[in-house]
């Protein structure tokens, strides 16, 4: 591989035919099933689906077969096939993005910034799914076509787009399930929706925690009574709930108090922390938009980052019960919920925690209070499997060739549920999970951004550990 070659190309084949289509894509208010119930009625999920297998399919990929797969009652996965170019090879490598996004928040975005507006702006593209995930059906299929344009011979590989990652994935399986045979079995699995520490050198997705989210509901009166005749008599639910939540969590501190939320951190994953540390500095804390006063809960920078992918982490994500601060009058209200989204080590097993949880909160309730734990979902981490001398290679290589630096391994805070079951269904692949949700670039927040050149330059790294998977298995 030519590497001046593949960035020039890249880069001026994403100004030219890539941003113009991921502009567009920005454009339509696709949010995950979650967030519209009514998704398959207003049809946003397949229109921003035909808008980029249309653009798969113009892109003169050699070998190239794509379609829209859709099962009953189940949203559209974008199915594509791309033949070896070369007959004597048999592996076949995966390659995974979706395509629904988080809601809008429009509200919050910068004066000047729309979600559904892309703009481009020092070289990022602003708008609600450019980084997460829209780029990453654009970065498959052009890393593909930089080797076809260099003669340089690649394996057989899938891509699947799928369109409910943002939900948890509910799909997915079935998907799999599905098109089980045409998958085949992968050596290698390419997942380009994760994030990196910075934007100056490639960065490898090595844990993923897992996810729990519930609703904690508590009543302890049928109906709102007025606060000056009831409080004192009946305890306000909001404190019920407080006296629960300090069951599960240390309101001083933010430490998880059941040691079943926790696992051992392996030695391997304890010094890529500390060299992952090293190379942010206080730029771990420093990204945050605290207020002016505001800081983190540790100053030591192993610590914060293992609390963020190593450690169970309590969000109050939601609530109802709880009038807005202009309707609220002086009453004693009879119930008060919260949602509850709590971050799992990426060795938890989800689906084992829930009943523990809900015995710790439904047991014994104050007061005699009605209590409810209600599960949305449980989704597993991950953990990665010891990466194998040649894509080791491959990824150092592709580093050092578009960054001029070391790649870095990193555990990520977030979920990727997909992860997980593909570890269990294909026990000996190797995997390459990375992406471009860097400093500032804010999925699921205000003024979501994809930086451009980082994200031709992971396209260039996909590209080469392409090329040297071909190599690796021809030998």
């Amino acid at each position: 591989m030519d590497a001046k070659q593949t960035y020039d190309y890249l880069n001026d084949y994403w100004k030219k035919h890539v941003i113009p289509t991921l502009s567009d894509y920005v454009k339509i208010p696709n949010v995950s099933p979650s967030f519209d119930p009514e998704w398959n009625k207003n049809g946003l999920l397949q229109k921003a689906a035909h808008l980029l297998l249309d653009w798969a399919k113009k892109q003169d990929v050699q070998g190239l077969k794509a379609e829209l797969v859709e099962l009953p009652n189940r949203t559209p996965l974008i199915f594509i096939t791309i033949e070896s170019s070369n007959d004597k090879s048999n592996e076949t490598v995966l390659m995974y993005g979706h395509l629904d996004k988080q809601p809008p928040l429009t509200e919050t975005w910068e004066k000047g910034l729309h979600p559904y507006e892309p703009i481009i702006r020092d070289g990022k593209l602003y708008g609600r799914g450019s980084s997460d995930d829209g780029y990453a059906i654009f970065a498959a299929l052009t890393a593909i076509k930089a080797l076809q344009t260099q003669g340089i011979p690649h394996t057989r590989i899938v891509v699947m787009i799928e369109a409910s990652e943002e939900s948890g994935s509910p799909d997915l399986p079935a998907y799999v399930e599905h098109l089980q045979e045409r998958i085949g079995t992968p050596s290698l699995i390419v997942c380009l929706d994760s994030g990196c520490g910075n934007y100056e050198q490639f960065w490898l997705t090595a844990s993923l925690r897992g996810l729990f989210v519930a609703n904690l509901k508590v009543s302890i009166i049928k109906e709102g009574v007025h606060s000056g005749h009831g409080s004192g008599i009946v305890a306000d639910t909001f404190r019920i709930i407080r006296m629960l939540l300090s069951r599960l969590e240390d309101e001083t501190t933010g430490h998880i108090k059941p040691d079943f939320l926790y696992c051992e951190v392996p030695s391997a994953r304890l010094e890529q922390t500390q060299i992952c540390a090293d190379a942010l500095g206080t730029h771990i804390h420093e990204e945050f938009p605290f207020v002016s006063g505001g800081k983190p809960v540790s100053h030591d920078l192993k610590t914060l980052l293992l609390n963020r992918n190593w450690k169970p982490q309590l969000t109050i994500t939601g609530a109802d019960g709880i009038p807005s601060v202009e309707k609220g009058g002086n009453v004693l209200r009879q119930y008060t919920t919260l949602k509850l989204s709590l971050r799992l080590p990426p060795r938890v097993t989800a689906k084992d925690v829930a009943p523990k949880l809900k015995e710790l909160f439904e047991k014994d309730p104050p007061y005699g209070a009605q209590v409810t734990l209600e599960v949305e979902k449980a989704s597993a981490g991950w953990d990665a499997p010891e990466t194998s001398t040649w894509l080791n290679d491959a990824i150092s290589k592709a580093s050092q060739t578009f960054y001029q630096k070391k790649a870095n391994w990193s555990g990520e805070g977030g979920s990727i549920p997909f992860m997980g079951m593909l570890g269990e269904k294909y026990p000996k692949a190797q995997f390459v999970i990375t992406g471009v949700l860097g400093p500032g670039s804010n999925a699921h927040g205000p003024n979501e951004f994809l930086h451009i050149d980082f994200a031709v330059k992971v396209t260039c790294c996909v590209s080469s550990i392409l090329s040297d998977h071909f190599k690796h298995f021809q030998k």
